[in-house]
């Protein structure tokens, strides 16, 4: 069912401020990313006073020096503060008050300052969510090359190795904040209501809070970085995590505020998807993109908030020592690890499934042939999330869990192997005997499915418990998630960026620089990961700084060619600057010659999207079919949309 959205209900009138005489507020009320930073700063000193005003006199604070509730306080009071100076609570406030809130006006041509403003336009949330997910993975490589770094010797040391643990922690906190959105937020938002026919989101402020509580994130983890990070690493096991010092608090509410997004991001997701889809957008002629991200929406909703227990329980645990999960008090580090993984091994799918979608929207474009086998696609979608639930206990295969369950786990975990392999062959079915178009989003969608052969094959060996107590904790496991999510998720997404520039900015990436740093980034990555799958097998465990001289040479090796990966993505973010900012390439309105309903409204897309609720009269997948006939009719009668809505599925 399509939501009409009525424009003139839409239209803020400023003066309404300046009539109750509250002209003085206007600047408050249109707040940014800089009113935000005041805001969290005023905040922040404020909650840091409360703390110290509670619990300075404690005892276990007298006693350690460390008050936790302080640190608690300023960072939850922090955030709130930002959401309040980006201007996050003026609509529920101004509703409260009886006033009638109205957003801003929409505009076709977005502005650059716009970028930086709390906006309900699906559009500039999408492209905000772009760069700053970009941002996560700037910073997150950066670690990673201080990481080779410091491995390029086993007895020199660039850093001490407390700070080596700081480095990794935040290397993979950081990375796995970013790739839980990576797909969901910059595309999911910016294409979903545009594949579907709708001209919004169902809840536009939910999603700009979504995007805003990730920014928030994003500055409380890499605040840990000068409070001593946390030794306990991105999984936050427990007991370390309790004992940990002020750096671990910002693990701790960091991931909340990421949790608290990807809930409300998905609900908002859910909700548009199955109530905002155009009269004729079937089930079964949805884009297989949006298939992905519902079943990954679904699964956050399910996941997420058992992390968020566990995220709470960890903070009671450090602020106020309720000792849940410290066993030495009568708490129980398991409880950790349960709560952990039930979301932890769901999340490596959220990471995936939206990975495999896109790679599979992106496929019939460049093959021009429609996709191969589509219902088996959705259904293998389903089955991995449905799947995704029984498998977490594998994590803990080494941790003293009753042996009689190992087998149980094992199986589960290799049952999911079943519907992931759907997916696989489904793209290979729809490779058979196409035109391919070696264009450079092609390239990238091939290297997909050589890295995650790498890390599939590796992945069923991992979940057999004889393989997986040999190479539990070791490079080999490192090896088969970065061929797993690195390989397949960051790869797909760079080249969904290049395919979707000209929609979202209207310009085409230069093919050479792309050509370039799409074999830079193949080259290097596999000669980072591949040796590393040898080095686990030869006994280097992970997070430790030292290892077998015998393993120089190998480690050297994948040290080197990371940075040749890195000079790769370096090169790649060149070209997308450059491209966008400096040597403007128009592209055309439809440069990839895609069916999809998204490329049917131009560049620059309308401000509402479509002037009138499109009916949906086909697949988007039609590539190669005779007299298919339009996608949609983008200006139908009301009695051809009310034929087409009355037979929908």
């Amino acid at each position: 069912m399509a939501v009409e959205m009525s424009p003139s209900a839409a239209i803020v009138d400023q003066r309404d401020l300046e009539a109750r005489g509250l002209k003085f507020a206007r600047a408050w009320f249109t707040g940014n990313f800089f009113t935000g930073l005041v805001g969290g700063a005023i905040f922040y000193a404020f909650g840091h006073w409360l703390g110290n005003f509670i619990a300075s006199g404690y005892t276990v604070v007298v006693n350690s020096g460390q008050n936790e509730i302080a640190v608690y306080l300023a960072l939850i009071f922090g955030a709130v503060g930002f959401l309040a100076g980006l201007g996050v609570f003026n609509y529920p406030i101004q509703k409260l008050l009886g006033w009638e809130p109205k957003d801003p006006p929409k505009s076709e041509k977005r502005t650059f300052w716009e970028h930086f403003t709390y906006s309900t336009d699906h559009k500039v949330v999408g492209v905000q969510y772009l760069f700053v997910t970009l941002l996560f993975f700037l910073t997150g490589g950066l670690l990673a090359l201080a990481i080779r770094t410091e491995l390029l010797s086993p007895t020199y040391h660039i850093w001490a190795a407390d700070t080596y643990i700081e480095v990794v922690g935040e290397h993979g906190t950081i990375m796995m904040a970013m790739a839980t959105s990576l797909v969901l937020g910059p595309f999911g938002n910016y294409l979903v209501p545009l594949m579907i026919g709708s001209k919004k989101m169902a809840f536009p402020r939910l999603e700009a809070v979504s995007l805003w509580l990730l920014v928030a994130a994003y500055m409380v983890i890499i605040s840990a970085l000068w409070q001593g990070g946390f030794q306990a690493g991105w999984t936050g096991y427990a007991p370390l995590s309790i004992q940990g010092g002020p750096g671990q608090s910002d693990y701790d509410v960091g991931f909340a505020l990421v949790g608290i997004g990807m809930i409300i991001g998905s609900l908002n997701m859910v909700a548009t998807i199955i109530n905002y889809r155009a009269p004729g957008m079937k089930w079964s002629r949805m884009p297989i993109l949006v298939w992905g991200l519902l079943t990954t929406a679904f699964t956050m909703l399910l996941s997420v908030p058992v992390f968020a227990d566990g995220l709470f329980i960890m903070g009671l645990d450090r602020a106020v020592r309720t000792s849940m999960l410290y066993a030495g008090h009568g708490g129980s580090s398991f409880l950790w690890e349960n709560l952990f993984w039930f979301f932890g091994h769901p999340e490596v799918y959220l990471m995936a499934m939206p990975g495999f979608a896109m790679t599979m929207e992106l496929l019939p474009v460049f093959a021009r042939k429609p996709v191969f086998a589509y219902k088996t696609s959705a259904a293998g979608m389903i089955g991995i999330a449905a799947l995704s639930f029984f498998v977490w206990q594998h994590h803990l295969f080494m941790s003293g869990m009753n042996p009689d369950m190992r087998p149980l786990f094992m199986l589960t975990t290799e049952l999911i192997s079943i519907p992931t392999g759907f997916l696989y062959l489904v793209s290979m079915g729809t490779l058979w005997r196409a035109k391919i178009r070696f264009e450079v989003p092609m390239l990238f969608v091939l290297a997909v499915f050589w890295n995650f052969l790498w890390g599939g094959v590796t992945g069923v060996f991992n979940s057999d418990v004889p393989v997986d107590t040999l190479v539990h904790g070791s490079f080999f496991v490192l090896a088969h998630f970065h061929f797993t999510i690195m390989g397949q998720l960051v790869f797909i997404v760079l080249g969904a960026i290049y395919y979707y520039t000209p929609l979202l900015f209207g310009v085409r990436l230069n093919d050479k620089l792309g050509k370039w740093s799409f074999w830079l980034i193949l080259l290097g990555f596999n000669g980072t990961f591949l040796p590393l799958f040898m080095v686990g097998l030869l006994g280097q465990p992970r997070r430790v700084f030292e290892y077998a001289l015998r393993l120089q040479h190998l480690n050297q090796f994948a040290s080197i060619s990371s940075y040749v990966l890195g000079f790769g993505i370096l090169l790649y973010v060149f070209n997308l600057i450059w491209s966008l900012a400096v040597w403007r390439t128009p592209a055309g309105p439809n440069p990839w010659r895609s069916e999809g309903l998204e490329w049917q409204v131009g560049y620059p897309v309308p401000a509402d999207n479509f002037e009138e609720i499109p009916v949906v009269l086909r697949s988007p997948y039609q590539y190669g079919v005779k007299d298919r006939g339009p996608v949609a009719e983008l200006h139908p009668s009301a009695e051809q949309a009310a034929v087409v809505a009355g037979g929908e599925e």
